[in-house]
């Protein structure tokens, strides 16, 4: 079947990756709406959803994917609209509706072309009822989503992302293989053909569960910045992130115009501009050097 992929550009790509629940949104989604729905005490949903991961040796994810769908059965129909209609409930933090297109016009006015991505261990349906979902905010939404049955009822799992398999999304974004069935991400690529290296990624995150990605982006020279509720202001988790070598840089989890974490990303599109044109000059150079030096040296 034919998969879509995309090329390398004739500009920057910068790719912003971000976790959601408490990175652009303050709280769980699923704790938004869908919980209280079916009857639960938020905290006592999490507590037997745990309960029942370590019970059975079960993906954490896995066990709240269940749980959501036998707690729904005699309360309410758990389909994709229902999904939508809490991901709708969703609240995002200060900003965060006007940021994805404000970036984007920062990049392009630099010439960088800004894509933004989820890569998320919610739910994929719940997250394209956001309203800056719909809106077109995203390239794409990597998260948990369901299966559903003929009457269009959820079912079983379709795809679970956890902490570790979320890396693998970093990699479909650096070669333009997005499709998660698409077996083209092992591929090899030149560097040259890369269409967004990782030097080349931010990824955004808030807790434990990033720390995979947030170690890739860093050791291929990206860039990791960890956020955190600008109203608690609670830094511990970012200070340890730091201390741990996990992040380059935290501040709050504020999208407003003139905050902090847009005076970073701004001081990331301008070193992306000068590290781009000094490795255009790089791959020029390489090119000559095979098309013309190695002519010269069999003479």
């Amino acid at each position: 079947m034919p998969y879509s992929r995309k090329t390398k550009e004739d500009r920057p790509v910068l790719a912003l990756c971000y976790d959601f629940d408490r990175t652009l949104s303050p709280d769980d989604m699923q704790a938004q709406g869908y919980i209280q729905s079916v009857g639960y005490d938020v905290e006592r949903f999490w507590q037997e959803s745990n309960a029942l991961a370590a019970a059975n040796d079960m993906d954490g994810n896995l066990a709240y994917m269940y749980k959501m769908v036998r707690e729904a059965e005699g309360n309410l129909i758990l389909n994709r609209k229902a999904l939508a209609d809490y991901g709708a409930q969703v609240k995002l933090y200060p900003g965060a509706a006007e940021w994805f297109e404000r970036v984007r016009r920062i990049g392009a006015e630099q010439g960088v072309l800004i894509e933004h991505y989820i890569i998320s261990s919610g739910l994929k349906e719940m997250i394209e009822g956001t309203a800056v979902a719909r809106a077109g905010a995203f390239e794409r939404v990597y998260a948990s989503s369901f299966l559903y049955n003929e009457r269009g009822v959820a079912i079983w799992p379709a795809q679970v992302v956890n902490y570790t398999n979320k890396t693998q999304f970093l990699f479909r974004i650096s070669k333009g293989v997005l499709d998660v069935n698409d077996p083209g991400v092992n591929d090899y690529f030149p560097q040259e053909e890369i269409r967004v290296p990782f030097r080349n990624m931010v990824y955004i995150g808030d807790s434990d569960t990033d720390i995979p990605c947030m170690k890739l982006v860093n050791s291929y020279g990206g860039h990791s910045v960890g956020v955190y509720d600008p109203a608690r202001a609670d830094k511990s988790k970012v200070y340890k992130m730091m201390r741990d070598n996990r992040i380059r840089y935290f501040a709050p989890a504020d999208y407003t115009e003139g905050s902090e974490l847009e005076r970073l990303v701004r001081a990331i599109i301008d070193k992306t501009v000068a590290f781009e044109r000094l490795e255009n000059e790089h791959v020029s150079d390489l090119r000559e050097t095979r098309e013309t030096g190695c002519r010269e040296e069999k003479y």
